[in-house]
């Protein structure tokens, strides 16, 4: 069960691909778009990135920032953000200590099989670090322009 929004976003400290610690304090200030991957470098995942790469300046046009998450190591980071030309940080969470509360790690069917692992999921936070708007179970395509028009709306209200 995702987060719900109006919920403040859960207290972190993570490290980011470049090795720099990253937590919930640091985003404060601007709208910052989380979101949860399974793993860097896998078909749905690179589109996914590439989406919000190739929709960054729209993001960033209102006040938004991007980061990715998921449990891949910094090293794996590197190499996604390299190979795909990546504008944004990936933040690494190999022990679930913010998926978990934002209820984006958990059981999932992978193949037909139930698996545990993460949830693909987007999590709009606010300037004051509420989260306003949860997209669980994310489908890759039309995902990034459903953020941007959340957020616009969010802006308006």
């Amino acid at each position: 069960m995702s987060i719900q929004p109006g919920t403040p976003l859960p207290a972190f400290s993570l490290q980011d691909d470049q090795g720099h610690t990253v937590t919930d304090k640091d985003l404060k200030g601007r709208w910052t778009v989380l979101y949860a991957y399974p793993k860097d470098s896998t078909p749905g995942c690179t589109t996914e990135a590439c989406d919000f790469r190739d929709n960054l300046a729209r993001v960033q046009s209102l006040g938004a920032q991007v980061y990715g998450l998921s449990r891949d190591s910094l090293k794996s980071h590197q190499n996604f953000i390299a190979k795909q030309s990546l504008p944004f940080r990936l933040l690494s969470d190999p022990d679930c200590a913010l998926l978990n509360p934002l209820g984006a790690f958990g059981k999932k069917l992978m193949y037909g099989k139930e698996v545990q692992g993460i949830i693909r999921s987007t999590f709009l936070v606010d300037p004051k670090g509420v989260i306003r708007h949860v997209w669980p179970k994310v489908s890759v395509k039309g995902h990034v322009e459903a953020v941007l028009e959340a957020l616009a709306a969010l802006q308006k209200s």
